[in-house]
């Protein structure tokens, strides 16, 4: 590798790191934030919902703007705007200041992925191609992975602020980086270039409704929500029409035509199944580790650090194991052990420990890192120069967008089957008991209760009761201790059935992407067959 090629993968996997990074290390900061700016849980939301919406109405509009103003102009200006996106996102002094500074930093994270990864690939002859994607697929998955171990330890013992200050040195260094090594100043801005308006409207409606609807869905019981369903009603018409305009415009904004090329729109699909994993994987194990297995929020950033080494180790190898074993194997290969990985998952009891955990989310990195690897090169191969990073685009666009879908959706399975399960155990406990429970059936809310219960449970009443006399609590209050905290073991049992109900979902999702994995074709386009020269 020479130095200049050396100092653009530098540059590029800074971008790519950062930008990232910023997709998780909000989140663990948010209650810190509300305090700060005293504002609602709900509200407070929309400091990681701005991000997200900028992130995915510029990802697929990134060939317009490269088109008018250049590829390696655009990249810069992404740089720098994610910069003072950054920078200003620290001073926010309310909400509203927040939500826009972070909607700025998103138009620039937005921008930097799909550039960062077409850069990549122009400055890597065909045959480290693979290569190139291990580099790029490092930070992709390191920076959502370390996000809130990162955001968490900085929010306890600096300042939430400083979730933000902490670009500022790297935004510096890169944009030196991409002056001297990066920077065509050769490239002309072009104005003779017709607009898609129509397209470019329809597109930002259509998917910032769909961004906020699938952010918004779960706080607002979904579609009982009216705002839910005048959302997702906005997201169908207004996505119908751009599909229509796209297909049809002479010089459409985004190029849905690319999707006609089956060598690029299976692992496109793929990859979609890949965002829903990972996203909802970074969403879910947190959780588990907190509200099930009662770790600390430090504990738990913790727990998820194995997932992301192994994707940090395997990228590289997996870069050098694609020319010898070819994009299909390799994904075939990963779908298969991601889809395993789970099923360990799918029988966990509230004794699992963090060392249960550590080797399925350990395998599950070594899967992604080759899924991640062969997917983001055999698509790509099988595009044209000029339409690279219009691809890149789309490509990340769906693990985005499907990241989105995939929390959304699993959350909402999440709390679905905790209530369904909670119910069994309740029914389980009451149709035990030897007991009339006449209580229970006037007011269902009680659920359970010391006099309701069978005799397994009237022993596991005894024992506490003991407990509690002996750390003094009083004769007068040991049922309502007592019941709430049988009600309490209720509720997490529920909760564990409710993860192993999850995962087995994301097990057989994968067995999907196994499915899909059979039709790879790879196949490259006439820039890759000529050496990748122009």
């Amino acid at each position: 590798m020479g130095f200049s090629q050396l100092m653009i993968t530098v540059a590029v996997m800074i971008c790519i790191f950062m930008s990232s990074l910023d997709i998780s290390i909000v989140n663990v900061a948010i209650p810190t934030i509300r305090g700060a700016i005293g504002v609602s849980i709900s509200e407070a939301t929309w400091i990681s919902t701005s991000y997200m919406l900028a992130n995915v109405i510029v990802m697929p509009a990134i060939n317009f703007l490269t088109s008018m103003f250049g590829k390696t102009r655009c990249f810069f200006a992404g740089v720098l705007l994610f910069g003072i996106g950054s920078f200003m996102c620290g001073l926010s002094w309310n909400l509203e200041s927040i939500i826009i500074f972070r909607a700025l930093q998103g138009i620039g994270g937005g921008a930097l992925i799909p550039l960062s990864q077409a850069i990549l690939r122009e400055n890597y002859p065909p045959h480290e191609q693979a290569k190139a994607m291990s580099f790029f697929g490092i930070g992709i998955v390191l920076g959502p992975g370390l996000g809130p171990t990162i955001g968490g330890w900085i929010t306890d013992n600096i300042s939430w602020n400083w979730i933000f200050y902490i670009n500022i040195p790297f935004v510096i260094i890169d944009l030196i980086l991409i002056y001297f090594f990066i920077l065509n100043r050769s490239e002309k801005f072009s104005k003779d270039i017709k607009v898609d308006y129509i397209g470019l409207i329809t597109m930002a409606i259509g998917l910032g409704a769909l961004q906020v609807m699938l952010e918004k869905g779960q706080e607002n019981n979904w579609f009982s929500s009216q705002f839910i369903v005048n959302l997702a009603i906005t997201s169908v018409v207004f996505l119908t029409l751009f599909t229509i305009r796209e297909l049809t415009c002479e010089k459409p904004a985004v190029n849905l035509k690319l999707l006609k090329n089956f060598g690029f729109s299976n692992p496109t699909v793929i990859q979609g199944i890949f965002g829903m994993g990972l996203f909802a994987g970074l969403f879910l194990i947190p959780i588990l580790f907190q509200e099930a297995l009662g770790y600390s929020a430090t504990e738990a950033g913790i727990g998820m650090i194995p997932r992301s080494i192994s994707m940090a180790m395997f990228m590289p190898i997996a870069g050098r194991l694609y020319n010898r074993t070819g994009a299909k194997k390799m994904i075939m290969f990963a779908s298969a052990l991601i889809s395993l990985s789970f099923l360990p998952l799918s029988f966990m009891s509230l004794n699992t420990s963090a060392w249960d955990l550590f080797w399925p989310q350990f395998v599950q990195g070594i899967a992604f890192a080759f899924i991640f690897v062969s997917l983001s090169t055999v698509a790509l191969m099988a595009l044209e120069r000029k339409d690279i990073v219009s691809g890149a685009g789309l490509y990340n666009l769906v693990r985005v967008l499907c990241g989105s879908i995939g929390t959304a959706v699993f959350a909402t399975e999440l709390e679905n089957y905790q209530t369904i399960n909670r119910f069994y155990l309740t029914e389980h406990v009451i149709t035990n008991s030897p007991y009339s429970v006449q209580g229970f059936m006037t007011n269902p809310a009680t659920l359970l209760s010391p006099y309701t219960t069978s005799p397994a449970i009237t022993n596991f009443f005894a024992g506490i009761n003991q407990l509690l006399l002996m750390q003094g609590a009083s004769a007068a209050d040991l049922p309502n201790k007592a019941y709430t905290m049988l009600s309490n073991f209720v509720d997490r049992q529920a909760l564990i059935m409710a993860f192993n109900n999850v995962f087995f979902t994301l097990c057989l999702l994968f067995c999907v992407s196994f499915i899909l994995s059979l039709f790879i074709v790879e196949k490259k386009s006439s820039w890759h067959r000529e050496g990748g020269s122009e």
